[in-house]
């Protein structure tokens, strides 16, 4: 990978991050629950003065950790780009949150849209982490450590990770308030949202690896994957 490539690729998940950030915001400001991997962090902000960023960064911080852990001497030092990239990535939450502070539904029909267009926004984000192919996110770098310490399958982890990151904002949400906040159906809809979206948008515009790597395909291998799919 030359320079100029990596350059375009961190560029890539710059903005991917940022996306990310938006999804995250759109889905909370849709008043009907959150993401799960943000579920904790918006829960515990709804009792405490930190922000759902700066929550985010800290327990993504412990899930660094725990990949150390984990992992022990396969754990590499380049995992701890993790850092940067999530501080990026809390920064925007917080910033998008700023930025559409106005922004509250009243009725639950225009709630609903607004839960919708935040998971395609999030899908889209977590397909630019993808197509960057650089650094992962704590969460997706979490689950991979899982995976290779215990060789389950990378899908079903993923969906047992995001399960028990929401069951554990639950038992917050009981312990600080005695009441269900921040967990409602929208963050099981953005659950399988999120991931579909994701997937669709790999299959249909995968072809942005082409912009971000160029003269690595030819034109015939460029003809011959849009007519496969």
């Amino acid at each position: 990978m030359n320079k100029n490539e990596l350059v375009r690729r961190y560029v890539f998940l710059l903005a991917g991050l940022f996306v990310n950030a938006l999804g995250v915001t759109l889905i909370t400001k849709g008043d009907l629950g959150t993401s799960p991997i943000t579920s904790i962090p918006y829960t515990l902000s709804l009792g405490f003065a930190p922000t759902i960023g700066m929550f985010t960064f800290f327990m993504n911080l412990l899930l660094v950790a725990l990949q150390a852990v984990l992992l022990k001497k396969d754990f590499k030092l380049s995992a701890l780009l993790q850092i940067p990239v999530v501080f990026l990535f809390s920064a925007f939450i917080d910033l998008t949150m700023i930025m559409f502070s106005s922004l509250a539904p009243e009725n639950y029909p225009s709630k609903f849209i607004l839960l919708i267009i935040g998971c395609f926004v999030l899908g889209f984000g977590v397909f630019m982490e993808m197509e960057a192919n650089v650094v992962m996110l704590p969460g997706e770098a979490t689950v991979r450590a899982i995976t290779h310490v215990t060789g389950s399958d990378f899908g079903k982890t993923k969906i047992v990770f995001d399960s028990s990151m929401t069951v554990t904002a639950i038992i917050i949400s009981f312990v600080l308030f005695h009441t269900l906040c921040g967990v409602r159906e929208g963050t099981v809809i953005a659950a399988l949202a999120v991931g579909f979206t994701a997937k669709m948008l790999k299959r249909y515009l995968g072809k942005l690896e082409l912009i971000l790597i160029p003269g690595k395909y030819s034109k015939a291998r460029f003809l011959k994957q849009i007519n496969a799919n």
